[in-house]
């Protein structure tokens, strides 16, 4: 009769976390993990085929963990400023698992950057979509555009190479939040990219010369020559 198994499946998983959060996937060795197990490596392989796989069961872990730091910015008055911040925590309190979910090429035990963020956008859209008034395709949009503020944010942090302390990042997404909601809302076409980039930049860049002149808009043929320039 053989001998019985002495860990779950779940618990070999868990080891396994344990070691990516401790030292990054690339640790997540049979012998690493049957050291935080205090075993030798056979209940390892008697769940997985292979250690690519247990990676993979790792990631999923990893992913599900990212997932409640996110679920718990959208329960903030400001849903999309509490995602942003939220994940920027999840960088600076779970490098590893960052590094896993969002730094590591796609082939290797997890999706990437661009699955993380399909991931971070189905959380987060419901809520875009009520709050802000959007449609699907713009919270899609808008999200995407914060989140890669939020990913340069977060990667500066992980990298230890961020210059920002916490509150400084928080008015960053807060004026890029703003800025990126307003032009969705008052630039027709701009969320679908059918918009006249031309048009728009003589407009604003023109209106501010008037400003500084002490003009009206309609004053004089500003607009017309920031035109050209452009």
């Amino acid at each position: 009769m053989p001998p019985r198994v002495m860990f779950q499946k779940e618990e070999v998983v868990r080891a396994a976390l344990s070691v990516t959060r401790r030292a990054g996937i690339g640790a997540v060795t049979a012998r690493e993990v049957a050291r935080e197990l205090h075993v030798s490596v056979g209940p390892i392989f008697t769940w997985f085929g292979s250690m690519e796989e247990l990676r993979r069961a790792v990631w999923e872990q990893a992913k599900g963990i990212y997932r409640d730091w996110l679920r718990r910015g959208l329960e903030e008055p400001i849903p999309f400023l509490g995602v942003g911040r939220q994940y920027i925590r999840f960088a600076k309190e779970e490098p590893e698992l960052y590094k896993l979910l969002f730094l590591t090429r796609p082939d290797e035990s997890g999706g990437g950057a661009a699955e993380a963020l399909r991931l971070s956008q189905d959380l987060a859209r419901e809520s875009l979509m009520r709050i802000y008034r959007m449609d699907a395709e713009t919270a899609d949009r808008y999200f995407r555009d914060l989140w890669l503020v939020a990913f340069s944010l977060a990667t500066m942090t992980v990298t230890g190479t961020c210059p920002f302390t916490d509150a400084e990042m928080t008015a960053i997404l807060s004026e890029i939040s703003l800025s990126v909601c307003k032009a969705y809302k008052e630039i027709p076409g701009l969320p679908e990219g059918r918009y006249d980039k031309d048009r728009i930049f003589a407009k604003l860049v023109g209106a501010r010369e008037n400003e500084r002149r002490g003009e009206s808009p309609g004053d004089g043929g500003t607009e017309h020559a920031e035109t050209q320039a452009l």
